[in-house]
């Protein structure tokens, strides 16, 4: 059972395109794994273009105030389209795996398309960047062993964790398939896997180790982040 999901606030703008790559990709996974929140972002896209279709009867000009007029190939082109009762054929696409620590995981129809990095390990945690080139944001998919875990910790900026395959606990509860946790620094924690998962994170900043010597676990939140 999925028990945490993304905000109203970000299913809006995830529906009104207004969400970076990396984020964009992590309500859309979720989404798959969530009815719930897919038949929510259904809704919200239905009342978005609602407004449009409104917003277009109520004025429909170009930037001279002048009525709109399509092209008469093109709307030739769109009538013909919809006089076609003939149902478009559905392509199916083969699940996409990826191979880290010896174990296969289906990655998600959302990820498949992102450019995806070579798998790094740091003790029982093991990386892959997603080369999306969008600044201090950065992807990855984190796998984390059997028993392993990552020491406690807080957040500079934020941190996404949707969790995709496995589970993981913290002192706020248990996790499994499908939950969306957004982090700030507000919030510290300490994942541990019994039986090993697998996530796709988002972070805008290292973590901030909240026990030990913070320059002694550095290697660690530069490795995650």
């Amino acid at each position: 059972m999925i028990n945490h999901h993304p905000t109203e606030t970000m299913l809006a703008a995830f529906v009104a395109g207004e969400l970076p790559v990396s984020l964009t990709a992590a309500v859309a996974v979720h989404a798959q794994m969530c009815p719930c929140c897919a038949e929510r972002i259904e809704q919200l896209t239905q009342e978005q273009s609602a407004l449009w279709l409104e917003a277009d009867q109520n004025g429909g000009h170009d930037f001279a105030g002048q009525p709109q007029q399509l092209d008469p190939d093109l709307e030739q082109m769109l009538g013909s389209m919809q006089l076609d009762d003939e149902p478009l054929p559905v392509v199916q696409s083969k699940t996409k795996f990826i191979a880290v620590a010896g174990q296969q995981y289906p990655l998600p129809r959302a990820l498949q398309s992102l450019p995806l990095g070579a798998f790094s390990q740091f003790g029982k945690l093991s990386r892959a960047r997603f080369a999306l080139n969008e600044g201090t944001l950065h992807s990855s998919l984190l796998y984390i062993q059997p028993g392993g875990g990552v020491p406690e910790h807080s957040h500079k900026g934020f941190e996404l964790t949707l969790l995709l395959s496995g589970e993981f606990t913290d002192a706020h509860g248990r996790y499994g398939p499908g939950d969306f946790m957004m982090l700030d620094g507000s919030h510290t924690h300490q994942p541990v896997s019994e039986s090993g998962c697998l996530c796709f994170t988002v972070a805008d900043a290292p973590q901030r180790f909240t026990q030990g010597m913070n320059r002694l676990l550095n290697p660690i939140g530069n490795f995650i982040y």
